[in-house]
Parts: C-alpha cells; structure tokens; sequence
C-alpha cells in the first residue's frame, strides 16, 4: 500500500496516553499538561517598583522639569526583598529597587535617571503621573484566571509560570512506554565480540534514540533469535507496553515468521509499503497493543522511523506533530528511478546544490551523513542536474 494509506492506518489505531502522574516543575519541561492550571495569587501579589528609582506622591512631582526641580526628603531605602513600614507624606520619597513593595502613600516611581540625590535629599528633574513606572498587583496574573490549560506542552516560559504560581509539583500525561526488539541470529550488541558472518545491532540504539527524543520512554529488549516460538514470546513479554518495535528479519523467511505470529496472536493490519528503502514494514495488533515490524537493514529502518515511528508515537504522547523543515535546493548530479515505488533519496546540501549520499539500504552512513531527503514519486522517472528540488530536513 501507499505510505499515506499506510500512515493513516498507523495513527487511526494508535491512542493518546490517558495516564496522568504528578512531576516536579524542575523536570516538566516538554511534558503535557493533564490539567487546567488556575491561578491561587495574584502575580504580582502586590504593587511593584517598575524600575529603579523613587518612590513618590505624584503630586509632588507635578511641577518638576528640567531647570526647576522639585526637591523632596529621601525617609528611606528599599532593597529587593525588603518593604517600608510607615507611610509616605508629602515631600518624602523613599529611594526603591525594582520589584520592591511600593510603600503607603506613594503612587509612582521617578526613574533614577532623572533625579539627582544629595545630602538626604534628591532633586527631581521630571514629573511623574499617578501609577508610573509601576506594575499594580495582578496585573500580569489575576488569582482564578485560568493561566494554562490542559493539553498543552510544557515549554520553559510555561514552567516559569508554575512557578511564579507557587506550583512544586504538576499533573502531566505520562510517557508512552515503548519496547524496542532487535531480531536476528546474525546480530550481536555492541559490548560483545563478533563472530563469523555477524554484525553490531544498529536499530534497537537508533530507534531507542528516536523514541527518546519524542517524547517516549523505552525498554530495550535483549537481541532475539529469528524462532516462531521467540517472536511469539517476546510479544507476551511486553504486551504491557503501549507499542511494541521489532527491528531485523531482513530475509522473506523471517519476515514471514513475525507476520505469522501476529496473525496467530492478533490482526495483521498491513504488510509492505511502497516506498523505498523500507517496503517490508509490518503493523498489527495484539491484544490492543499496536506493533510495528521494521525492517532489518539499518537505513530502511531508520529512515522508516522518521515516517512511521515519529507521528505515532508524538500522538501516543500526545506531543504536537514534527512538522519539518524544508528548503529547496538544486540537484548536483542526474537521478533516475526505476523502482516503481515511492523513493525516499538521502543527500547532502552544499551550497544550495543536492548530492546524494545514499549507498545502500544497509549502510548507516547514508542517513548519517545526509542533511535530509527528498522523495521521488512513484511515477518519476528522472530528475535532471540542476533542478529545483525540496529537501527534507532531518534537524
């Protein structure tokens, strides 16, 4: 089938998490709220100094300009954290910090700028209207306003606001849970020596990092032969997960083995897609667990889980979709595609001009070492040196 016919399958059946859990602020970053958050202060909780200067009556300053100050008595100095225990009378002033309680009986601050103190007293070359270069109690946040709604993602400036709101803990979506399943006799970890004819696993650490990086939590399975009866009991396993990844099966044989097993245990919702690299992608249900069977040659794979892995596992995680970047580009050299499938083409942009890095579908250089992709339609047969393409952007 299609990959959009593909995909739609894929996100039709996956679901948004609904388990919620209480985190620190300090470690919501990026996480999604699973409540309304309503405002228990005021924020400012009081009126504030705006800037640095004197407290005053404005009416005091009424008169004041540059070549005819007005001269009032300085009764005192606020530090930031510190407030005034009295009340300001006419012609006092009291020196403030920026964000100090603005004291009884003043209604504006004279910026520091425009004064000048000397022996007890300050002169002020500008007069001030009542409420100036002061931000009034609520005036960013009113206690019972609903400041941040559920569903939405924590960004830093958000967590700020927790924390402005006296929040130390909020309630969040939990994390999809994700188990990670490298399959093949041929592969070994990379801790491990390699024997004759085998290779290091590649795609469990991709595909970990892949998950990782949007918004899941992961559980990375041990390497697991290519039996009927392991397949069939790693899926037992890890049933208790929200999505199932197995990696590897690169021959029809053991392809067929993971097909047959979840067709045994659950549905088989589609097998193949039309694109490449990555046609043998495979995804089923078992037992309301979604699983997704991608292929073994590390490219397919990885290349896959930027089409597949990422949009499911984002609404799993109830995470905005990653819309990607995009810039068109030129083509350095003459393509041609005759795979009759949809193509997806790993390059390297150097200068607004498009080189390809594709090797093979086994090769990690070609995702490694490419800035992004572009994708030839199943009907193209040929892009031309020097034409205008739109490349993909992996970053």
């Amino acid at each position: 089938m299609s990959r959009e016919e593909a995909l739609k399958i894929i996100l039709d059946t996956v679901k948004p998490i609904e388990r919620t859990e209480s985190v620190g602020i300090d470690e919501a970053v990026n996480r999604v709220l699973a409540c309304d958050v309503r405002a228990e202060v005021d924020v400012p909780p009081f009126d504030r100094a705006a800037m640095d200067g004197y407290a005053v009556r404005a009416e005091d300053t009424f008169r004041a300009s540059q070549f005819n100050p007005v001269k009032l008595k300085v009764v005192g100095f606020l530090h930031a954290g510190e407030s005034f225990k009295g009340e300001i009378k006419g012609g006092e002033c009291i020196r403030i910090a920026t964000g100090c309680p603005i004291p009884d009986g003043a209604d504006a601050v004279v910026m520091v700028e425009f004064t000048e103190e000397k022996d007890g007293y300050v002169l002020i070359f500008r007069g001030v209207y009542p409420g100036e270069n002061i931000a009034s109690r609520g005036e960013d946040i009113k206690r019972g306003e609903i400041i941040l709604k559920k569903g939405e993602l924590l960004t830093p400036a958000k967590i700020g606001v927790l924390a402005a709101l006296g929040y130390r803990r909020i309630s969040v979506y939990q994390k999809p849970h994700v188990a990670v399943i490298p399959t093949g006799s041929e592969i070994r970890d990379p801790a491990s020596p390699l024997g004759e004819g085998q290779i290091y696993d590649v795609n469990s650490y991709t595909l970990t990092s892949i998950l990782l990086e949007n918004g899941a939590l992961v559980t990375r399975s041990s390497i697991i032969p290519d039996t009927f009866d392991d397949i069939i009991s790693a899926i037992t396993r890890h049933l208790d997960h929200d999505l199932i990844v197995f990696s590897g099966g690169s021959s029809v044989g053991e392809r067929d083995l993971l097909v047959k097993a979840i067709e045994k245990m659950g549905s088989l919702l589609f097998h193949g897609v039309q694109i490449k690299p990555g046609k043998p992608t495979l995804f089923g249900l078992v037992k309301e667990t979604p699983i997704l069977g991608m292929p073994g040659y590390p490219t397919s794979c990885l290349s896959n889980a930027y089409i597949f892995l990422v949009p499911a596992i984002r609404k799993m995680a109830r995470l905005p979709p990653k819309d990607p970047r995009v810039v068109r580009a030129r083509m350095g050299v003459r393509v041609v595609s005759a795979s009759g499938r949809e193509q997806f083409l790993t390059v390297k942009i150097k200068n607004g001009v498009a080189y390809p890095v594709f090797k093979a579908s086994g090769d990690i250089t070609s995702m490694a070492k490419a800035d992004g992709y572009i994708i030839l339609p199943v009907n193209l047969d040929v892009i031309e040196k020097g034409e205008e393409v739109t490349v993909t952007l992996f970053d």
